[in-house]
């Protein structure tokens, strides 16, 4: 019973710091739109959200190298003092993010520092989840590795639905008047959750204090068995390095942009493509999470009796087969051309705004428009009257937002679910499939690296290359799918004929 407790203390230290230290990761990415208009030249808003997402990737690109640096580190001092240190790094990081004057006041320096901000936290969290998921493994018992890891496995979804509800928190707190709030939330509001992080991380860091040593790193350092040359031992030996690349190719892959397809994609797409309302789409991905995140827990305790293969190819066989009528479902639903609009309710509002000391007015229509079963779609077009009657603007600003009535809401809510249960097919049991493979010696190196590449570089850059694709291929409004079926695909194919479904320990 005394080991029981021992191993919920474990847990649950580890997954505090593991949760913050996502949520600070994440909340760049759950405010894409917003800081695309706070750190990039607001003339051309598509380029400015690939940019900020690739900004957001960078994050992930960088990933791999803080997995070799921390991973190291790990393997040489100690678990418990490197994944604080990686706790401390993304804190500050994330903090400074929220003190970063904007485009406006200091031109290219903006996006420069944020980028740098976004690859220190990039390399904070390379260190961080190997830690952690190598920390619980090690004081788990065998036969129940896998239901322990996955409470780890948790954190990462959990750091995504704090940091959107903090957001939402924020937005609504500002004012009572919703276009006042949205207009504060935007011009500096948004700084909010991102200072907000270094209180969460100063809790973390006083838990993460009176943690003690793996047993099983104590144990080899009292031995003197600590390995003097990780990346040497983890990826110059063949039968390592192998394992490695299976890892790499067979599974975090895979699991990588089935992660990021489920969860951010799946945001971004209900935003930029079907245009739903910025508080709707992120609550339709928090109720999802909710419904979702106990599968974690689920799938990891089931790969404990079944194994960690077949539960996770599964997952990847399930997205690569029906991401394609998911997403098209989430387009016929918001799709206002299949509906019936109450005309006699619609409303158009226009103001003009003169510019001082040229004659001319800025000139925006609002037009509101509704539909029977509750879709409501605005349109702001936003253009320029000049004195000269000869100039006319070439291509006024046109924003669309729509508000689905609840029906649509929870068939959208349903079908996200639907790609969050696949990711927790995919990531609630591959912290113990990873343990599994590596020596405890070098584990900590030997797993977050292949980790970090899938997981970071494939499925971190999901959101951007999906976006990007849909940019490219203007009349395939599902364009950005053929990124992640086409690498969970490859992924499935290596799993199957290569991944052991053996549950082993060294």
């Amino acid at each position: 019973m005394k080991k029981e407790q021992g191993i919920w203390k474990v847990i649950t230290a580890s997954s505090l710091g593991t949760l913050i230290e996502w949520y600070d990761f994440y909340i760049f990415g759950s405010l894409a739109t917003v800081i695309a208009g706070q750190f990039f030249p607001k003339t051309n808003p598509t380029a400015a959200l690939l940019s900020t997402l690739a900004t957001f990737a960078a994050g992930f690109i960088v990933r791999p190298f803080g997995a070799l640096v921390f991973g190291r580190l790990g393997d040489i001092v100690g678990r418990k003092y490197t994944f604080l240190l990686t706790l401390v790094l993304m804190g500050g990081s994330t903090f400074a993010i929220g003190l970063v004057p904007s485009y406006e006041s200091i031109g290219f320096a903006a996006p420069i520092i944020v980028l740098l901000l976004r690859l220190l936290q990039g390399l904070a969290l390379g260190g961080e989840y190997g830690g952690a998921a190598t920390y619980v493994a090690e004081h788990a018992p065998a036969h129940r590795r896998g239901y322990f890891t996955s409470w780890i496995q948790t954190t990462a979804t959990l750091g995504l639905f704090v940091s959107l509800g903090v957001i939402l928190l924020t937005r609504h707190s500002l004012d009572a008047d919703k276009q006042i709030s949205i207009a504060k939330f935007n011009d500096w509001g948004w700084r909010i959750p991102f200072l907000l992080s270094i209180v969460l991380v100063i809790v973390s860091i006083y838990i993460r204090l009176k943690m003690q040593e793996s047993p099983l790193f104590s144990k080899l350092k009292s031995e003197g068995k600590t390995s003097a040359n990780p990346l040497k031992e983890s990826f110059g030996n063949k039968t390592n390095l192998k394992m490695v690349l299976l890892a790499l190719f067979g599974a975090t892959m895979g699991q990588g942009v089935v992660w990021y397809t489920g969860q951010f994609y799946a945001q971004s797409f209900l935003e930029n493509v079907c245009k739903i309302d910025f508080d709707q789409s992120r609550t339709i991905l928090i109720w999802a999470i909710v419904f979702g995140t106990p599968f974690f827990v689920f799938f990891g305790h089931w790969s404990d009796k079944i194994g960690r293969k077949w539960i996770m190819l599964a997952g990847m066989l399930l997205a690569v087969l029906t991401y394609r009528p998911l997403f098209k479902e989430l387009v016929v639903l918001s799709d206002t051309a299949q509906k019936t609009e109450q005309t006699s309710l619609a409303k158009k509002i226009a103001t003009l705004m003169p510019v001082p000391g040229t004659g001319d007015s800025v000139r925006v229509i609002k037009q509101t428009q509704f539909f029977t079963d509750g879709l409501t779609l605005h349109t702001s077009t936003k253009d320029t009257l000049y004195a000269d009657a000869a100039k006319k603007t070439i291509k006024p600003l046109v924003t669309v937002s729509k508000e689905v009535g609840d029906g649509i809401y929870w068939k959208m809510v349903g079908i996200v679910f639907l790609m969050i249960v696949y990711v927790t097919m995919v990531y609630g049991p591959i912290a113990a499939f990873l343990v599994e493979l590596f020596p405890t010696r070098i584990r900590y190196t030997s797993m977050s690296l292949p980790y970090h590449i899938g997981n970071g570089v494939f499925g971190g850059l999901t959101p951007f290359i999906a976006t990007l694709l849909t940019t490219i291929y203007t009349g395939n409004q599902l364009a950005g799918l053929m990124y992640p079926i086409m690498v969970a695909g490859i992924c499935l194919v290596i799993g199957i004929l290569y991944l052991s479904n053996k549950k082993t320990i060294h």
